[in-house]
């Protein structure tokens, strides 16, 4: 009954959209109108949907279009867009109505989206609590959900537990056991924090920042990022700066600038790195390697929870679509399904959105290791503004691990360069 009723709504919707409008973002004409049995799949008009999705998704995604297909009549056309330009692409042809209905990409772009007129709210209804709250929480933006997500990544602490057998205690506890390795001779680097040179890795190093309760906006009472409200300078964005002070190359040496992804990949992978901050796309690697790993949350330097960025994938709906009702059906009810979570999983090892999935393949401890610390994270800010911040933030840290001058000042500085930017539109 509840497949039937499904059905006819997207019939319907389809139709009154099609008649309406003439198609969707890549539809056809409507029909003379003329109703379908309810008991046949054949098409009742030629309403297309156009969905764009990178090359590791679409093929999943073809097998969905083709089940809303048979169900409905609607054709959907999913279309390979490589990563690296789907959204410049989705930015430039959306408004000239050659883009999609459907776009699937990462929550951070909706605030440039939205402030562009290019994507409409998600209607999740009911099913918004079938998903992970820290995924719903990063496709909202002012108290509205812009996509439908599936998918959750974030770093944490990767162990290699043949050079480090026990769980750190502590920061402490953890330097002091990589260090104690080092001086054995059984591991080249005591811990790993990747660096991009003199133009740091804000992204990497945010869990130590936020142990000491220092983050990068506050946010509005519905949750909204505010942009006004830049808090990298706080008290404790103060104290951090010192601590990467203290830690940098004319300190203790634990975080040095030319340590890069490349080289903690090649360290860990051969067996002499025992502790190092990373995500789920390094894990399979070190895997290959022979390495026995655990994954599980970051020691605090600070005294506060170390949480890291949390990054969600997600289906979007294009605000030029003339099919946004039936694109909400097909993002709602058949890509928010179980079965395309499973197979999502399966395909990119990041840990599913949707909860009762999550659940289901916890049972593997990395992704157990991963959602349990994505579970404390931060959603990295979706509005325009984060664009204004990373550049200085990460020059900032570069500074200050370099040893190029006083890190109060040096943080300081960079906070106020973030709010002119900001101020200036930027």
């Amino acid at each position: 009954m509840r497949q039937f009723m499904r059905r006819a709504a997207v019939i319907a919707a389809a139709g009154l959209l099609a008649a309406a409008c003439g198609g969707g973002g890549n539809g056809g004409e409507a029909t003379d109108g003329e109703e379908t049995p309810t008991d046949s799949p054949a098409p009742t008009s030629d309403v297309t949907l156009t969905v764009w999705a990178d090359e590791t998704r679409v093929e999943a995604m073809r097998e969905v279009g083709a089940q809303f297909s048979e169900a409905t009549g609607v054709t959907v056309d999913v279309v390979e867009k490589a990563g690296d330009v789907i959204r410049a692409d989705f930015e430039t042809q959306a408004p000239a109505g050659q883009g999609p209905d459907v776009i699937a990409g990462a929550h951070d772009w909706i605030g440039n989206f939205i402030r562009n007129g290019l994507i409409v709210p998600v209607e999740l209804g009911d099913k918004v609590g079938d998903f992970e709250q820290v995924a719903i929480d990063a496709f909202s933006f002012e108290g509205q959900v812009y996509g439908l997500p599936y998918a959750v990544e974030n770093i944490a602490l990767v162990r290699n537990t043949a050079l480090a057998p026990d769980k750190p205690s502590s920061w402490d506890d953890m330097i002091a056991t990589g260090q104690s390795l080092v001086d054995s001779g059984d591991a080249k680097l005591p811990f790993a924090v990747q660096m991009n040179g003199e133009a740091g890795d804000p992204y990497h190093f945010y869990p130590l920042q936020t142990s000491f309760g220092s983050f990068v906006f506050g946010q509005t009472e519905d949750g909204t990022w505010n942009p006004e409200d830049v808090q990298l300078d706080n008290e404790g964005g103060l104290e951090f700066a010192q601590f990467l002070s203290d830690n940098g190359e004319g300190g203790t040496g634990i975080f040095d600038t030319s340590i890069t992804g490349d080289i903690a990949i090649t360290e860990f992978n051969e067996g002499r790195l025992p502790y190092w901050i990373t995500g789920p796309w390094n894990v399979g690697g070190a895997q290959e390697a022979g390495i026995e790993l655990v994954v599980e949350e970051i020691p605090s330097p600070g005294g506060e929870v170390a949480r890291p960025f949390v990054g969600v994938q997600g289906f979007m709906i294009s605000a030029f679509s003339q099919n946004q009702l039936v694109a909400n059906e097909f993002v709602v009810n058949y890509l928010g399904t179980e079965d395309l979570a499973r197979q999502l999983y399966e395909i990119g090892d990041r840990a599913p959105a949707l909860t009762s999935v999550f659940n289901e393949v916890s049972s593997d401890p990395i992704v157990a290791g991963f959602g349990a610390v994505g579970a404390e994270g931060s959603p990295l800010p979706n509005i325009p503004e984060m664009a204004a911040v990373w550049t200085e933030w990460g020059n900032a840290e570069g500074a200050i691990v370099l040893g190029r001058g006083n890190p109060e000042r040096i943080w300081t500085n960079m906070s106020n360069k973030v709010r002119e930017s900001i101020e200036a539109g930027v």
